[in-house]
C-alpha cells in the first residue's frame, strides 16, 4: 500500500456529508396496515409508502434501496436485517453513490511478449491482512555500491483501454471506497482482485521503477512472478521464507534512510493511528487504533519514491499529466498555529522576521516533529496537538501543474503506486509509457477538470469512509455500554472545539460531542485563539489536549453520532437514542 490519499481526519463543522445518489434512499421497512412502508435510515425524513412487486424477500426490520419519484418508492435491492452491521455498511455505500454498475468489458488476455522478463527476481507484496488487490510488489539487491530496488506496480492501463466505457466509468468514481469489511471498488471484481492483482505464484504485468544505488532510474513495462504475499504483522515479524527475509532486510536499510533523509529535507512528521474493526455475528466485537507498524514504513518510503521519480521525469519533459500538490501553508495560518500552540504551552520553535511561503513550509516541518515529540513524551495533546498542526495546512490535491508536494517536501510529486483503486495513477501510468513509447493511449481531453473532479471525489470517498467508522464505533459503544452502564464514565481528551461545544476522544477509540451548555455553571465561549472554551464569570477554561471525564447521553446509530455530558455531573436526561 502506498502512502495516504487524505489528510488525517480532523473535527470541522464545516464537513459535511457525501452527497446522495440521485433518486436513491435506504430505507427500513415496516408496516402501517397493508401499506408496507420505508422509514429513511440514515437521514431522518417522513416514511414512504413502498412498491415491492419483485421484492419477495422483503420483510419488516429489512434495510432496502429504493428509487423514489412519482408515486410509491421501488425497491430496488434487498440488504437484509437493519441489526447486521453488514447490511448497514452496504446500505451506505449505495446510497452514497459508491456502489455502482460496472461497464460492459472485455480484458485482453494477458501477453509478456515486449516487456523485460523479470520473473526471476525474488519479488513479493505487503498489504493489511484484508487486502484483496494488491497494486504493488517489491525486490532488492546488494550492489557494491549500495541497493538496488525495484517497484513493480501493477499495469492496468493493459486492461483498461483509454477512452473505453469502462475506463469513462473508473474515471467517474475515480476511487476504490473502502468501509469496514467492504468496498465498492473502481474496477470491476474479475480485474481489481485477479487479472491486475499482483498475486503469489502467477505471471503479472507490472510497470516497473527500477533505483539503483546511484543515478537515475529507469521505467519500462515488465512482468514477475511474486515470491510471497505478506501482511504487515508477517513482514513485522519476519514470518517468511529466507529468501524473503533477506530481502525484507534490504527493504529494512533503505527505507530507514529514505526516511531519515526525507525527515532532514523538512517533511511533516505526523502520525495519525487508523481504527480497526472485528466483527462477529453481524455486530462490531471489537475496535483499536492501529499505529503504523514498521513494516508499513518499508513500502511506504519506497512508494514515495517511486512517486517522486516518475514525477520529476514527467515534469522535466513538460508532459500533461495529474500530479499530487500540496502547496505550501499561508504564512498566517501557520503565525496562528504557533499562536494556538504558545497558548497550550507547548514549545515552538523560533520565527522568522519575514514569513514566506516556502519558509512556512519548513516551520511547518519543524513544528511537526516539535509537536510529535511533545505529545509523545508529555502523554498531553496526543489526538488534539497533530491535528492541531494538520488544519493550518492546505489539503492536497490534484493538479495538471507540478507545483510541489509541501507535506512531503518534493519539489515533484505524482500518484502512480495505486492504479487499481485511484484513477490519477492510471492517468499518471499512461503518461508514462506514452513518454517513453511504449503505450499509444492519449491524454485526457480536459485534465484540468479531471484534476478537480478527482479532487471532489476523493473527498466524497474520504467522507463515507469516516462515516462507516462513525457508525461502527456507535453500534459498538451502544453494546459496551449496555454491559458496562450507561452512568460509569469515560476518560477522555479534549480533541477539537467549536462555540457550541467540544470534541472528545473517550475510551480508546470512541469520539463524542459534548455541548457547551451542559458544562455547568456558566457561559462558555471560544477564546481569541480557538484553543479553549472559556468560561465567562471564573474564566474556567477546557483547553485542546486537557483530560475530561465523560458520560455518553445518547447515541444515534445510524449516523454515527455520540453525545456527551460531563462525567462529574448529574446528567439531566438519560434518555437513549439509538436506531
Amino acid at each position: 500500500m502506498g502512502p495516504p490519499t487524505t489528510p488525517a481526519r480532523v473535527h470541522s463543522p464545516a464537513v459535511g456529508a457525501a452527497p446522495r445518489a440521485e433518486g436513491r434512499l435506504v430505507v427500513e421497512v415496516g408496516r402501517r396496515g397493508k401499506l408496507v412502508t420505508g422509514e429513511p435510515y440514515f437521514t431522518p425524513g417522513v416514511p414512504i409508502v413502498l412498491d415491492t412487486r419483485g421484492a419477495r424477500d422483503l420483510g419488516p426490520g429489512d434495510l432496502a434501496v429504493v428509487r423514489t419519484g412519482r408515486g410509491r418508492a421501488r425497491v430496488e435491492r434487498v440488504l437484509g436485517p437493519a441489526n447486521r452491521i453488514e447490511a448497514v455498511l452496504e446500505g451506505l455505500l449505495e446510497e452514497r453513490g459508491a456502489r455502482e454498475p460496472h461497464e460492459p468489458h472485455t480484458p485482453p488476455d494477458p501477453a509478456a511478449e515486449g516487456r523485460t522478463d523479470l520473473r526471476a527476481l525474488t519479488t513479493f507484496t505487503i498489504d493489511p491482512d484484508t487486502a484483496k488487490d494488491f497494486d504493488d510488489a517489491l525486490s532488492f539487491r546488494r550492489e557494491p555500491d549500495g541497493i538496488r530496488a525495484w517497484v513493480h506496480i501493477a499495469d492496468v492501463s493493459y486492461f483498461v483501454p483509454a477512452g473505453s466505457p469502462l475506463d469513462h466509468g473508473a474515471a467517474a468514481r475515480a476511487f476504490s471506497t473502502y468501509v469496514p469489511g467492504l468496498v465498492a471498488p473502481m474496477l470491476p471484481h474479475e480485474l481489481a482482485d485477479d487479472l491486475c492483482s499482483l498475486r503469489p505464484y502467477q505471471d503479472r504485468l507490472t510497470v516497473t521503477v527500477e533505483i539503483p544505488p546511484r543515478g537515475e532510474p529507469t521505467f519500462y513495462r515488465s512482468v514477475i512472478n511474486s515470491r510471497a504475499r505478506l501482511t504487515y504483522a508477517e513482514a513485522q515479524r519476519r514470518d517468511a521464507p529466507p529468501e524473503i527475509v533477506e530481502q525484507l532486510a534490504l527493504a529494512d536499510e533503505l527505507a530507514t534512510e529514505l526516511r531519515r533523509g526525507r525527515f532532514a529535507r523538512g517533511a511533516l512528521q505526523i502520525t495519525t493511528p487508523e481504527v480497526v474493526f472485528s466483527f462477529e455475528g453481524g455486530r462490531v466485537s471489537d475496535a483499536w487504533l492501529e499505529g503504523e507498524p514498521h513494516a508499513h514504513m518499508l513500502v511506504e518510503e519506497l512508494m514515495i519514491l517511486a512517486n517522486e521519480h516518475v514525477a520529476a521525469f514527467l515534469a522535466s519533459r513538460n508532459h500533461d499529466a495529474l500530479y499530487r500538490v500540496h502547496e505550501p501553508p499561508d504564512p498566517q495560518a501557520v503565525e496562528l498555529l504557533l499562536a494556538k500552540l504558545a497558548d497550550l504551552a507547548v514549545s515552538t520553535p523560533p520565527t522568522p522576521e519575514t514569513l514566506s511561503p516556502s519558509a512556512a513550509a519548513e516551520l511547518a516541518g519543524e513544528i511537526s516533529r516539535r509537536v510529535t515529540e511533545y505529545a509523545t513524551q508529555s502523554g498531553r495533546g496526543r489526538e488534539a496537538f497533530p491535528a492541531l498542526v494538520l488544519r493550518a495546512l492546505k489539503q492536497a490535491r490534484y493538479d495538471p501543474r507540478n507545483l510541489g508536494h509541501s507535506g512531503l517536501a518534493s519539489r515533484a510529486y505524482c500518484h502512480f503506486t495505486s492504479p487499481i483503486r485511484r484513477y490519477p495513477d492510471l492517468v499518471v501510468h499512461r503518461a508514462l509509457l506514452r513518454e517513453l513509447g511504449q503505450g499509444d493511449d492519449p491524454p485526457p481531453d480536459e485534465l484540468a477538470g479531471l484534476a478537480e473532479h478527482t479532487s471532489a471525489r476523493e473527498r466524497e470517498a474520504a467522507e463515507i469512509e469516516y462515516l462507516a467508522d462513525d457508525i461502527c464505533l456507535a453500534w459498538l459503544l451502544e453494546d459496551v455500554l449496555h454491559r458496562r452502564g450507561w452512568d460509569e464514565p469515560f476518560d477522555g481528551e479534549i480533541t477539537g472545539m467549536i462555540g457550541s461545544g467540544l470534541f472528545v476522544r473517550f475510551g480508546g477509540v470512541y469520539e463524542g460531542f459534548l455541548p457547551a451548555r451542559k458544562l455547568a455553571g456558566e457561559f462558555f465561549e471560544l477564546n481569541a485563539v480557538g484553543t479553549a472554551l472559556e468560561g465567562r464569570r471564573s474564566g474556567r477554561r477546557y483547553r485542546l489536549g486537557d483530560g475530561i471525564a465523560v458520560r455518553v447521553e445518547s447515541i444515534v446509530r445510524s449516523e454515527g453520532k455520540v453525545e456527551l455530558a460531563p462525567g462529574g455531573d448529574p446528567l439531566i436526561s438519560r434518555k437513549l437514542r439509538a436506531h
